[in-house]
């Protein structure tokens, strides 16, 4: 029966697919731990408690890179996507920049919404 189980993966070319070590997951997840304690230590500490960072678009944009570097990490290493030919790759890649292009979208368009029906209320009173 084990035999069977080898030619199985042999057929399918998994002894080629070059996983994760346990030294590589525990790599991986000190570097998640580590940036997950900087935007804890960012946000309660040089924001909240000592005030020495305002709150902001720099903050923001500093959040919104930590957590794309985060995502990075997920993404490439727990999903796999790293170990993937280029062309699953570039496909993955360009539904992602979609999404976040329509996220983009919504959120303009609402922002118009907001601002057009508050001069002209839905339900008007009479």
């Amino acid at each position: 029966m084990s035999h069977h189980n080898e030619n199985i993966a042999a057929a399918h070319g998994h002894e080629d697919h070059a996983g994760m070590d346990k030294k590589g997951i525990w790599r991986v997840f000190f570097i998640l731990l580590a940036l997950t304690g900087l935007e804890f230590l960012i946000a309660l500490g040089f924001v909240h408690h000592w005030g020495i960072i305002e709150k902001g678009a720099v903050l923001n944009t500093v959040y919104i890179i930590l957590t794309l570097i985060k995502a990075f990490y997920i993404v490439a290493y727990f999903m796999h996507l790293k170990f993937e030919k280029s062309g699953f790759i570039v496909c993955c890649s360009i539904a992602f920049i979609f999404i976040i292009y329509f996220i983009i979208l919504l959120l303009i368009e609402g922002e118009y919404l907001l601002h057009h029906f508050q001069s002209h209320p839905l339900f008007p009173h009479s």
